[in-house]
């Protein structure tokens, strides 16, 4: 622990175990600029912002540089001052300037850091030349022109979300951040989250909008533009208007989406409680026939695409629900268009998220209704924010209106789906009504509150030991995944949020998505919930309605076709199979191992090199063409091999020669014999 005191600027504060100068100067009341620190990542120190004068020692970074008793600090010197300056300058020199059509102008810290700085002029030249924008991504665009090699997206993917999709290449001044091999986002392992744009403090990574195709579709007059809305919109859409995280904005948002053009404003919590409804009839069915255990939550598109690319053997531990957003467009889609005279081309879908990843999952081919996508677009908070803005509407001068019905009801189980924690105890209020006899009033569960990562708990529902655990951030999903492997822990349910937090902290949320908005966002959801007049999803009296309308109940055969869904393996990266033995002109028999992930953990490497020794034992290696390939997406069944166009599964050491001998060295020229 860091004790003493320090002198910052004349006036003496206690380090009270701050963990470097940066933190104490903090604390005396001044903000020096920085580009490169996060408080919730690791220290990297490149970027020299926030650079002060320490007596006895010079210029040292205050970000990497602990405090010492009797340090004395000076943060603002001609020195500091210029050097500062410079740094913005140098920053500006290899920077894309075209701030006016940026989608970070205003909120962009290089922008506003050089307005404090004053600087006015930049005497280093422009970019020299242009790199491409990457643009394939559901719903992230890369401009790398505008990076300013700060590392918070690089920090920010390796240590929360443990995927390391973004790293540094190359030296000096080539530096640049990038995918691996430099492949497009649509290519690699990204499971479209957004938290890089979240910490990214230019335009370098920004999310990709839908708003001009959403303007299209409001003014189409053979159109009907219906929209939902996710609950942690509610309670931070406000931000972007002058408006506490947190602070309550629900009757405004409805009234400018009104004002905007939406021909219906309907509310995600409606089928945010019919995803609770099915979901726990799923967990008490697995717990009553022996399904398979744990049971995973899948309202998060990003960590579904994280299963379905890592731990394929897992895919049928996911609940088959769609997510409260498919599940809405879905009805919509199916049911709603048909009561109002609409075809479902007719009916134009918005969502309103927290999530970036929701724009990938509304374009999954599952979630179609006769090829017309079930949500055709999706909005997040920024962009409804944006919106609001172009159309002119001063939303806090707005009256506060009401949902339209019969889409637009909702309780307190569902308000809470935007706060980690908040599926599974909305899933905990559902089962312990249901196998309670009498009414069991009101039920709150605090142990899965929270933005910590992993939490864990246990409940007796109906003579049942129930063990649950609930994390946020994927790098923390595979420590409680690797303990559920290893057999260190067991859990009948876990609920899953990719993003610190949960979705109230979701990639598409306002500037600073930090950990101090997030609390606020999370305390207002929670407000929202207690003054709800509905608590758990079966009180929900139009959603037990229309289960019964449309489905002729909840968690039948019907529901399971329009409400439900599974998922497959992903492939994680795209790219041409590797060569590892000699080429030649004819060869009959092409061999591909996988060497991906899951297949490398279960020996796939070792078969490789077994098919080459034996290939070369029977003097066919000329006539067998083996390559390593990344991924034949048959993860949950073993090793992979695709031989010509078949694909063998479940090949282990063991059988590997038997498989070579009568599945591949049959096949090559000249016959031989075994």
């Amino acid at each position: 622990m860091s004790t003493g005191k320090v002198t910052v600027d004349g006036h003496v504060v206690e380090i009270n175990d701050a963990r470097n100068i940066l933190e104490v100067v903090r604390r005396a009341g001044i903000k020096l600029p920085t580009f490169c620190y996060h408080s919730e990542l690791s220290v990297y120190g490149a970027c020299r912002m926030c650079m002060v004068e320490v007596e006895g020692r010079g210029l040292v970074a205050s970000c990497s540089t602990p405090p010492a008793d009797g340090m004395v600090i000076h943060t603002s010197t001609p020195r500091t001052r210029r050097l500062r300056r410079m740094i913005i300058e140098l920053l500006l020199a290899n920077h894309d300037r075209e701030c006016t059509s940026c989608g970070r102008s205003g909120s962009c810290k290089l922008q506003q850091l050089a307005r404090q700085m004053g600087v006015t002029e930049v005497r280093f030249g422009h970019l020299d030349k242009k790199m491409p924008v990457d643009n394939t991504s559901p719903a992230l665009v890369k401009n790398p022109n505008k990076c300013i090699l700060c590392g918070d997206c690089v920090r920010m993917c390796k240590e929360v979300q443990g995927l390391g999709i973004w790293d540094f290449a190359f030296r000096g001044s080539k530096t640049r951040v990038t995918t691996a091999f430099g492949k497009p986002l649509q290519e690699v392992a990204c499971v479209n989250c957004g938290q890089c744009v979240a910490v990214c403090p230019t335009g370098a990574l920004t999310v990709k909008s839908e708003v001009e195709k959403v303007w299209d579709a409001i003014h189409d007059p053979d159109k009907v533009v219906v929209v939902q809305v996710a609950p942690a919109v509610r309670v931070a859409i406000g931000e972007e208007f002058g408006l506490l995280p947190g602070e309550k904005a629900t009757g405004q948002m409805v009234a400018a989406l009104r004002k905007i053009g939406f021909d219906r404003v309907f509310d995600t919590l409606f089928t945010a409680d019919m995803t609770t409804i099915e979901e726990g009839m799923e967990l008490l069915g697995r717990l009553e026939k022996g399904g398979r255990l744990p049971l995973f939550t899948s309202c998060c598109p990003a960590w579904v695409k994280y299963a379905e690319q890592f731990h394929a053997d897992l895919l049928e531990n996911l609940s088959t629900c769609r997510s409260p957003q498919q599940m809405f467009g879905s009805l919509v889609k199916k049911h709603y268009a048909r009561e109002i005279g609409r075809s479902p081309e007719q009916v134009v879908c918005v969502s309103v998220m927290p999530c970036t990843a929701k724009k990938f999952e509304a374009r999954r081919p599952e979630f179609t209704t006769g090829g017309v996508p079930d949500v055709d677009f999706v909005l997040t908070t920024m962009e409804l924010a944006q919106m609001i803005k172009e159309a002119g509407i001063v939303f806090n001068e707005l009256e506060p209106e009401v949902f339209d019905n019969p889409l637009g009801m909702g309780s307190g189980a569902a308000v809470i789906y935007g706060a980690s924690g908040g599926v599974m105890e909305s899933v905990v209020r559902f089962v312990a009504a249901q196998q309670s006899p009498g009414d069991v009033g009101r039920v709150d569960f605090y142990p899965v509150r929270g933005i910590q990562g992993i939490k864990e708990a246990e409940l007796e529902i109906g003579g049942q030991n129930l063990k649950l655990a609930v994390v946020n951030g994927l790098a923390n999903a595979e420590k409680l995944i690797n303990r559920i492997k290893s057999g260190e822990a067991f859990y009948h349910a876990v609920e899953v949020m990719a993003c610190p937090g949960g979705c109230l902290g979701g990639g598409g949320q306002p500037y600073p998505n930090n950990t101090a908005s997030r609390l606020g966002r999370m305390k207002g959801l929670y407000a929202l919930d207690r003054a709800e007049q509905l608590h758990r999803p079966q009180d929900n009296i139009f959603v037990t309605r229309a289960l019964e309308r449309w489905f002729g109940g909840p968690a039948n055969a019907n529901t399971h076709q329009a409400l439900h869904t599974r998922y497959y393996p992903r492939r994680r990266i795209s790219g041409k199979p590797v060569e590892v033995s000699d080429r030649r002109e004819e060869r009959p028999v092409e061999v591909a191992v996988c060497v991906g992930t899951n297949c490398y953990l279960k020996g796939s490497y070792d078969i490789l090199n077994k098919f080459m020794t034996l290939a070369r034992q029977m003097g066919i290696a000329d006539y067998v063409q083996l390559k390593g390939t990344f991924c034949l997406e048959h993860c949950d069944r073993g090793v992979s091999v695709k031989v010509n166009d078949e694909i063998i599964t479940n090949v282990t050491l063991d059988n590997a020669e038997e498989i070579f001998k009568t599945r591949i060295a049959i096949k090559a020229e000249p016959p031989w014999v075994v």
